[in-house]
């Protein structure tokens, strides 16, 4: 956080494992603010009998220059997800050629490995 108690919160989106490269993505930091919204979109080109052997992680970070940035929470979709995130998995999986939009509550904890 900043002297004004606001932190550059960033988006990091990661879809693995891709066996050598790793496909990532960020959105802009947004800066001075505590609810920033990030309105993006990332694409990846894989192929969709690929696509249920991969997981998608997103993770949200807070970027403090100078500092090491700050994990705030994140979530995975993947077969290995549960609840709500492994449901919207499977309707991704289900309706290929369809956006298939869903909240998703960011978990604080280490049961995902998401990398800074």
């Amino acid at each position: 956080m900043d002297s004004n108690g606001y932190s550059d919160p960033f988006v990091k989106v990661c879809l693995k494992p891709d066996m050598g490269k790793k496909a990532k993505n960020k959105t802009q930091i947004k800066k001075k603010s505590l609810n920033p919204e990030f309105n993006e979109e990332f694409s990846y080109d894989i192929k969709h009998a690929e696509l249920a052997k991969k997981t998608l992680d997103i993770s949200v970070w807070d970027y403090d220059m100078g500092k090491s940035n700050d994990f705030i929470g994140g979530c995975q979709l993947g077969i290995q997800a549960k609840g709500e995130c492994l449901k919207h998995w499977y309707e991704c999986l289900k309706n290929k050629d369809k956006k298939i939009e869903c909240w998703h509550v960011l978990l604080n904890d280490n049961s995902a490995h998401f990398e800074d």
